[in-house]
């Protein structure tokens, strides 16, 4: 019988982030694993370069029932592709690489992001106040919409886009009002999606063939079956909510902004002189370290389908074993002053899919494992925002950029607000 008194979980809500740093005791510093309890069951905590490899060895670790149902209902939706393995998951995933992975699909939605962007720093220099947050929701909101297909207004995209935020808010706080209000809106949302599909599959809806969501109305099982339209709209959301939930990063970009006036002034002219917000090699060096710094996903959860051991320390078949997500992110075995923010790091290693530590979306393949497809419009989206808040226009306020390390998921309090320096105009890159 499970014993509360003797398991970790409770200390996962009363300390938030810093859960793993009391697992993290019970072994020699610079361990691999280290043993736990969580929900009644042994489990085994892994970090760095080595856990990644042992987590997403598919002979080792299954997903399916290893996300607590709570969390896997609320934020990926009932069946969807984050609770399964092997040819299902490989198969189901082929197509989220089609819609979000491919070179081809970023360039379809960075100007997307590039108008957004721009609406919303016109928006700030004109004297709204919307913090970093806000703003991003809806920027990203509308953009991601788009690029997908959907169709609506930029206010009901808007709207839309506030719910799917909401949900991303309220998923890890079962024991809070926030968490019934994102049940009510994942709802709202499973229903809205599902009549999409319906829409797109019976010609009232003509999206194009690369965007998502033709592409999820005309997928079919491994059997060659459709998709019941209701988890055919759960994927469709799980394409369009992650370019969403960008927007917590964004508000930790400003804080890191507020913190870092020069490369405010750097990233601010090599926008003046590339001329556009999207793609810039310094704003990109920046949203990288946002990302690997960042608050956010704590640890991924997985089922032992096999005796796995690491670093002298195991489990059995059957028990769970955790990646210590933000634990590997700064690894210091791992990464080189690994404490510091520092995006020439970044400039140095531009290709971040070959840096096995480097997990803020996921590790391992993305064809063939569980890495997140949607990492390269994310990291776009984020670098379109960091160059946003850049702008000498705007100024990011210090009241409000304190981050609460119990609350899961987290970010500044205020959503880092952000006002006009002075004068009027539209964005300077859209006249």
């Amino acid at each position: 019988m499970w014993n509360p008194f003797s398991d970790d979980s409770p200390f996962l809500l009363l300390r938030g982030y810093d859960f793993a740093e009391r697992v993290w005791d019970r072994v020699s510093p610079g361990s691999r694993a280290a043993p736990m309890r969580l929900l009644g069951d042994d489990t085994l905590l892994l970090r760095g370069a080595e856990g990644v490899r042992v987590f997403y060895d598919e002979t080792l670790i299954a997903r399916h029932g290893a996300m607590p149902a709570v969390v896997q209902e609320t934020l990926f939706g009932h069946g969807s592709v984050h609770s399964l393995d092997g040819a299902q998951h490989r198969h189901r995933k082929a197509a989220f690489v089609a819609a979000a992975y491919e070179d081809a699909q970023v360039t379809r939605l960075e100007p997307l992001l590039e108008g957004e962007w721009c609406t919303e720093l016109s928006s700030w220099i004109g004297g709204r106040r919307r913090s970093a947050y806000e703003a991003a929701v809806g920027a990203y909101g509308r953009a991601a919409m788009a690029w997908a297909g959907l169709p609506g207004t930029a206010a009901a995209r808007t709207r839309w886009a506030a719910r799917l935020a909401q949900i991303v808010d309220g998923f890890g706080a079962p024991y809070s009002p926030v968490h019934l209000k994102a049940l009510v809106n994942r709802w709202w949302s499973d229903r809205h999606s599902q009549q999409l599909i319906e829409a797109a599959r019976d010609g009232t809806l003509d999206p194009a063939e690369d965007q998502a969501l033709a592409i999820w109305a005309r997928h079919r099982d491994a059997e060659g079956r459709l998709l019941p339209a209701r988890l055919a709209g759960i994927e469709l959301q799980n394409s369009i909510r992650p370019m969403i939930a960008v927007a917590r990063f964004a508000a930790f970009a400003g804080r890191r902004l507020h913190d870092r006036p020069e490369w405010r002034e750097r990233i601010a002219a090599e926008v003046s002189e590339r001329g556009t917000l999207v793609g810039g090699p310094l704003a990109t060096a920046f949203a990288q370290e946002v990302r690997r710094t960042a608050l956010f996903v704590p640890m991924l959860p997985g089922r032992a389908i096999a005796d796995v051991e690491l670093d002298g320390q195991s489990v059995a078949a059957g028990g769970r074993v955790v990646l210590d997500v933000l634990g590997t992110d700064l690894d210091e075995s791992s990464w080189s002053d690994a404490a510091a923010f520092a995006p020439e790091r970044f400039l140095e290693r531009p290709d971040y899919e070959e840096v096995e530590a480097f997990i803020p979306h996921g590790g391992g393949s993305v064809a063939e494992g569980h890495r997140r497809p949607g990492e390269k419009l994310a990291v776009s989206g984020l670098a379109a925002a960091v160059s946003a808040l850049s702008d000498p226009r705007v100024t990011i306020l210090e009241t409000g950029l304190g981050v609460n390390r119990r609350r899961l998921p987290t970010m500044p309090s205020s959503g880092v607000r952000v006002r006009a320096s002075g004068g009027a105009g539209r964005c300077p890159l859209h006249p």
